[in-house]
Order: C-alpha cells, then structure tokens, then sequence
C-alpha cells in the first residue's frame, strides 16, 4: 500500500506566493473542500494517508510536495526558493523520519519538489524561478551515492517544471511543449497536452490510474484515448496558488525492511 503525505490547507492560502499568474480571491472553505475530495481520491486509489495538520501562518503549505524529495532509498528535504515557505520542511521531515533516512538541500542553492520528475534512475530538475543550478549540484552530489543521475533542464514561462510535464508510467510523460521540450526528458513517449489546457501537464499515476484535474476534460480525453485510467479531482481553487495535483501529496512506497530506518537529519 503506497503511502500519501498530506497537509491541511492554511486559512492563510490567500496571502500565497504567486510568480505567473494574477492574485484573485481564493475561497478557504471550497479549497478545502476540494483538498478532502483529493484525499479521498487516494485512499479509494489504495493510499494510507499522513495527515498533517494545518499550518495557520503558512499560506503555501498545503503543497507538501515542494518540501521533500522521497526515494526508495533516502528523502531529500529541500531548500524551497521562496523564503517564506522554507519554515513548511521541518515539520514535513519529522513525518518522514520512521519512513525514510532523511538528508538536506544545506544551500546556497535553492531547490522545490515541484521542479523534480523521476524516471526510475533519472532525475530532471527544472531551472526555474525556484530551483538553481547550486541546487542542482547538491542534490546530484547527495543521490551520486544510490545511482540516481541528476539532470538540469530548461523551461519557458512557467512556475515548475512539473506544470509543464509529469511522468504518467511507464516511460511515457504528458507535456505543454510551448513551455518545454519534451526531449530534454530523454527518449520518452510523448502525450501533449490540449493547447487549450496549458495547465493540464500536472497529472501523477497511482496504482495504475492517473490522478488529473478536473479541469481538463479535454486533455483527459487524450489520455483516455491513450488508454489511461484518469481519476478526475476538484482543483480549482487551489490553481489560483499556482498549485497542482502533483503539489499536494508526496506518494511513497512503504519500506520493505520492518526496521526502522536511522535518525538522522543533516
């Protein structure tokens, strides 16, 4: 049974951070509405849900997924690049200690969940507004260790890479190619996006059906056609935080040893 942290929405989400698009009034109590719609979206998907609580003064800190980097191996807190939201990682870490050995992005650079997409040993890390090349280098250098290859691509007029393209399984990836290239993710399948859903790339699998805004019935319908099993989710108010469906949960596999792992945070 795949295991999903998630986080409360703040009260405070209307003060959240915004890099592309305009600030328009979100409404709480439909945000979290939607939000507990999401999750039980999971749990009918087959997830054990972590939930932490609301975080008050936190407006971004439902997006748990910025916070943390989750592998078989280790998790990988982050250094977010926004500085208000870097007071949302410990607490995301201390949920993760019974689950995982726990390492840290320590800085200079900057580093968001959001900006990272894994293909089995191959990790893409989106240069964007919240991730730098610093950044970069510090994660390969901490997952150099377990094999993992850490590469930097470029993106266009977006917040992270993972609003421009996810991989969905397999070796298939859904992508806006007006805001990446979808080569630079190797020798994938490509799905793009309806151009009239430019926010529609932000989809993650779960035991075989991929979890998708609801949004984007016409993009859905390509991945249908594709022959995807799609669960549709409420998400529109938090789009106007420039969140996603991917931002909301950060999904692992239960560890396979019944022991736990060391304690250690650094």
């Amino acid at each position: 049974m795949p295991i999903a942290v998630t986080r409360a929405v703040s009260r405070a989400i209307t003060r959240c951070e915004l890099t592309h698009l305009d600030r328009v009034e979100i409404d709480v109590a439909v945000a979290r509405a939607q939000h507990e719609a999401y999750c039980a979206t999971l749990e009918r998907l087959g997830c054990e849900l972590v939930r932490l609580p609301e975080e008050p003064e936190l407006p971004d800190s439902v997006f748990v997924e910025d916070t943390a980097l989750v592998f078989d191996e280790l998790a990988v807190l982050t250094r977010p690049g926004a500085a208000s939201r870097r007071p949302e990682v410990d607490s995301v870490g201390a949920a993760l200690e019974s689950l995982r050995p726990i390492v840290r992005i320590g800085g200079p650079g900057i580093l968001d969940g959001g900006d990272v997409i894994v293909i089995e040993r191959d990790v893409y890390v989106g240069l964007s507004s919240r991730s730098d090349q610093a950044g970069i280098e510090e994660l390969g250098r901490l997952l150099a260790p377990y094999g993992y290859r850490v590469h930097g691509v470029e993106l266009r007029d977006c917040l992270h890479l993972k609003t421009a393209a996810c991989w969905i399984g397999g070796n298939t990836v859904l992508a806006n190619p007006e805001w990446i290239d979808p080569s630079v993710l190797g020798e994938r399948s490509v799905i793009e996006i309806d151009p009239a859903e430019p926010f529609s790339a932000n989809a993650f699998p779960v035991a075989g059906t991929l979890v998708h805004a609801d949004s984007f019935p016409a993009t859905r319908g390509r991945l249908e056609a594709a022959g995807f099993a799609v669960a549709p989710v409420p998400a529109s108010e938090l789009a106007k935080a420039e969140g996603g469906v991917t931002c909301c949960s950060l999904i692992l596999r239960r560890p396979s040893s019944p022991d736990p792992p060391p304690d250690r945070i650094r």
